[in-house]
């Protein structure tokens, strides 16, 4: 009885010696883990020519020569891109009305397409609100596409999941709720690209496509495999993102140096539907470029600033 008894104390004691380690092991891994996501969550600092370039109390505004695809043709536009820096509140995802230590300052950009389909005119506009410090994915993002038909929106807000909402005119895209894991936003790469780009994501990368492209072309908003390559030549950066389900190719240059001004773009992809549909290549190709509070410009005299920039 005295050896079974011995015999019974020297296996719980093992047993609590090999659960005890298996805690330690297990604390040890969760550790490790809380390091590598702070690591990941970190904020890269900024540099001081981002600072006097972006906090300088004026938005960089840059005009261009549009060829876009649509229904099987190349219609002549005109694009615009507007980048300004701002305050964004995290709870509520919305710019700051007031100063706060825990507002986000992003870098946001809205983005503009404006060309017609025969009789008809449309107008496209996206807003990317990305972080500066470029230590996670961007805080919001919203699309919308005007035109004759119709209109469709779409908003993207960063919470656990990516959230988004869509709402359509049409009943196949009628409104929906999706919660998506989080991968790179095709979006947030235009934003990324004018604070550091040599930290683009390269390879096989499972990514979102534009919301705006989603929507013209009427693809399901999920992330689709893409292959990424970043190449320096002749003073320029050429991002180029591949893909292959959606026979896709977005490719944009800009400058090798900071700022980083996106010089063109261009777009492939099939359009148009059934037997119009064709291969085509939108493309986009810089006029002018504005550093200015256009906010305070809005009155008639400042209209000959859109000759400016050749709008």
């Amino acid at each position: 009885m005295f050896l079974i008894s011995n015999r019974i104390s020297i296996l719980f004691l093992l047993f609590i010696a090999l659960f005890s380690s298996c805690r330690k092991v297990e604390k040890k891994m969760a550790q490790q883990e809380d390091e590598v996501q702070q690591e990941q969550i970190k904020p890269k600092p900024l540099t001081q020519p981002f600072k006097d370039y972006w906090y300088a109390g004026e938005a960089e505004i840059t005009s261009y020569e549009l060829q876009q695809a649509r229904y099987g043709e190349l219609r002549p536009g005109k694009a615009v891109l507007i980048y300004v820096t701002e305050p964004f509140v995290p709870g509520k995802q919305v710019k700051a009305d007031a100063s706060s230590p825990s507002n986000i300052s992003v870098l946001k950009l809205n983005a503009t397409k404006n060309f017609l389909t025969g009789i008809y005119p449309y107008s496209v506009m996206s807003s990317t609100f990305y972080p500066v410090t470029d230590n996670q994915h961007a805080l919001k993002v919203t699309s919308s596409i005007q035109e004759w038909c119709g209109h469709v929106f779409a908003q993207l807000n960063n919470r656990d999941q990516f959230e988004v909402s869509t709402y359509s005119y049409f009943e196949s895209e009628g409104d929906q709720q999706i919660s998506l894991d989080k991968v790179p936003l095709e979006n947030e790469i235009w934003t990324r690209i004018r604070i550091r780009p040599e930290d683009l994501p390269v390879g096989t990368v499972s990514m979102i496509p534009s919301f705006d492209y989603l929507r013209l072309v009427h693809k399901p908003v999920q992330a689709y495999k893409t292959d990424a390559q970043l190449v320096r030549e002749d003073g320029f950066f050429t991002y180029t993102l591949n893909y292959p389900e959606l026979e896709r190719k977005l490719i944009i240059r800009f400058d090798e140096e900071f700022p980083y001004t996106i010089d063109s773009w261009e777009e492939t992809y099939p359009s148009g539907f059934g037997s119009n549909s064709k291969v085509l290549t939108t493309k986009a190709r810089k006029i002018s470029s504005l550093k200015t509070p256009y906010w305070r410009q809005n009155g008639t005299e400042d209209v000959s600033l859109r000759d400016t920039l050749g709008l």
